[in-house]
């Protein structure tokens, strides 16, 4: 059970519910973004699971110029020094293939740490030739949501995906997932990991700020609930 977490709180409730793995990004919110160093080694002094840090410069699509990659590059080789145990990235061509050549730069700049290629695999034309791409770059997984808004919505792209892995690579379904649907997704798809937030809204500070701050006043957050962690991790378990 893979728990992606962009605060502290989350991380903590996240590692007491159970959780196997931990996805650590900054801004959920935009879909994931890259953490900072010291939020990645705050989580790794306190995490008895392997730590993943996200590589995603901005929000929006996966189509990265030169110089976006090189940033990307960089960041890696900080949260690598900084105790990084592996990688979610992802990178398309824009006729929406994988970007091989990105791949292969962020793969060898990882090495020997694993890589997980995020959901950008949504966006790929063809996701059964997108597999096999991966699966000879040498990706650890892929996580998808079977090319829909949700993983149990995309559950009969996922089952195939999971059939023509052939346990060459691991297919991990994620988008939507809880506690009321995942023995479904699991049962459906035959996969083996999970991704997913398990976040409720919670109140900080006094509720508002007197002036507004990005998009909103209130200081209201999605935080990771380490019940519902828990709760899922039961299921899979028995």
């Amino acid at each position: 059970m893979e728990i992606c977490i962009d605060c502290l709180e989350s991380a903590r409730n996240a590692i007491e519910g159970g959780a196997s793995r931990l996805e650590v990004c900054a801004a959920l919110s935009e879909g994931g973004l890259t953490p900072t160093p010291g939020f990645l080694k705050k989580i790794k002094n306190l995490s008895p699971v392997p730590v993943y840090a996200m590589l995603r410069l901005r929000a929006g699509d996966f189509v990265y110029a030169k110089e976006e990659m090189d940033v990307m590059l960089q960041d890696l080789k900080i949260l690598k020094d900084h105790g990084a145990d592996g990688f979610a990235f992802g990178a398309l061509t824009s006729n929406s293939e994988i970007n091989v050549e990105y791949c292969k730069d962020v793969l060898s700049a990882a090495n020997p740490l694993p890589v997980t290629f995020h959901r950008a695999f949504d966006e790929v034309d063809n996701p059964l030739k997108s597999l096999e791409t991966l699966v000879e770059l040498g990706f650890e997984r892929i996580l998808t949501s079977g090319q829909r808004d949700t993983a149990e919505e995309g559950l009969e792209l996922i089952g195939c995906l999971v059939r023509e892995a052939r346990r060459r690579i691991v297919v991990m379904p994620g988008s939507g997932i809880t506690k009321d649907n995942i023995l479904k997704v699991k049962t459906v798809s035959g996969a083996k990991e999970f991704h997913a937030s398990a976040k409720k809204k919670t109140m900080v500070s006094g509720g508002t700020n007197k002036v507004k701050i990005g998009s909103s006043k209130t200081t209201c957050i999605m935080v990771t609930d380490s019940a519902l962690v828990r709760e899922m991790v039961q299921i899979l378990s028995n």
